[in-house]
């Protein structure tokens, strides 16, 4: 079987896993009969998904106990409970598995051999939400040690929606106060950071000296980044440094790996862990896939015997480029959408 035919072959399985009383879990099970179509009868390859709504907004305020596969076995632990950012209300609640974590984690750095080893700083969120393990198993992948600044991103978020300006900007101050303290007395490899905080980083000039002279690699997430401040940052303030991007969430318990980019060719496309994580580009309207190389919405799906989240709508828009797997889409030039069901977005520094 092609790439295709085995991602038909794992929905079905994933069909029959999720919605058998013996092994689904309770929130699916309950919600088969409401979903206008039978699952285990309708869905019979990768498109078929396009039926199930999005309800990932109920994960709000389910039990996570409801969320939990009965079918798995008692040597399958939940690692943690991870929430998304809480940019669109009340967040959302999804589990984590430690076996999942594992593989998704082989997977990506599976792809960055050419690292090599040395010690991680990351600027970045730790609970409740995943960027903070995600951090500490790239810094083991890269056998060194993690030095971590933890930052509140709802705090900021609460901040500009009042109009604090000053008090956001203050706090930030107050996250690159410790970094560069850090990067003044260790030897630091690997940064791991958000846009908006690296762009911070960059404007304190002797933080910048300290990353043009330590760090070899940038990873970027957490937020966006357009290519011409990610062109200026690498070429004409870190030349020295590489720059990665992870684009991901929350509600697909992974990210996605950057594709090698052309020689000279300033562009970033995001692969994804197909067939377990694909995505879409989609009409908002009409929810049905653009032409490749036309933007649209990003729609998620993960399908593993851990959990099913088909159809996460995102916050997010894109081109869409052609998946190497012919699964679901590749994504170019993600930027932000402005509102979201009436409401504004506030990205902050996550």
């Amino acid at each position: 079987m092609n790439a295709r035919e085995k991602a038909d072959a794992h929905v079905r399985a994933m069909m029959r896993w999720h919605f058998d009383p013996a092994t689904g879990s309770r929130f699916w099970l309950e919600r088969r009969s409401r979903l206008g179509f039978d699952p285990l009868q309708d869905v019979r390859c990768v498109d078929d998904l396009l039926q199930f709504p999005n309800l990932v907004d109920e994960l709000r305020d389910v039990p996570v106990e409801a969320l939990i596969p009965r079918g798995l076995g008692t040597d399958e632990k939940v690692f943690a409970v991870y929430e998304s950012g809480g940019t669109s209300g009340a967040p959302k609640r999804f589990v984590m598995f430690e076996n999942w974590f594992d593989e998704y984690m082989a997977w990506e750095n599976s792809h960055y051999g050419e690292d090599g080893e040395g010690h991680t700083l990351a600027v970045a969120p730790s609970g409740p939400h995943m960027l903070g393990e995600y951090s500490k198993r790239i810094a083991q992948a890269r056998g060194g040690i993690r030095f971590s600044i933890d930052l509140d991103p709802r705090w900021v978020k609460r901040l500009i929606a009042v109009g604090d300006k000053a008090g956001a900007a203050a706090y930030v101050d107050h996250l690159v106060d410790q970094a560069e303290l850090v990067l003044q007395s260790q030897d630091i490899a690997f940064l791991i950071t958000t846009p908006p905080l690296l762009a911070r980083m960059a404007e304190r000039s002797s933080v910048r000296a300290l990353v043009q002279e330590k760090v070899r690699l940038v990873i970027w997430t957490g937020a966006h980044m357009d290519v011409d401040t990610l062109d200026f940052l690498a070429t004409e303030l870190f030349p020295k440094t590489r720059f990665r991007g992870s684009y991901g969430s929350t509600s697909v318990l992974s990210g996605t790996v950057q594709r090698p980019a052309p020689d000279g060719a300033d562009d970033v496309v995001f692969d994804s862990y197909a067939p377990y994580v694909f995505y879409r580009v989609v009409d908002p309207s009409s929810h049905r896939p653009v032409e490749f190389g036309s933007e649209g919405a990003v729609v998620m799906n993960y399908l593993t015997k851990y959990g099913l989240v088909p159809n996460s709508l995102e916050r997010d828009l894109a081109t869409r480029v052609p998946s190497p797997t012919r699964v679901g889409d590749s994504l170019r030039n993600i930027r932000p959408v402005a509102e979201m069901d009436g409401q504004k977005m506030i990205e902050g520094v996550y």
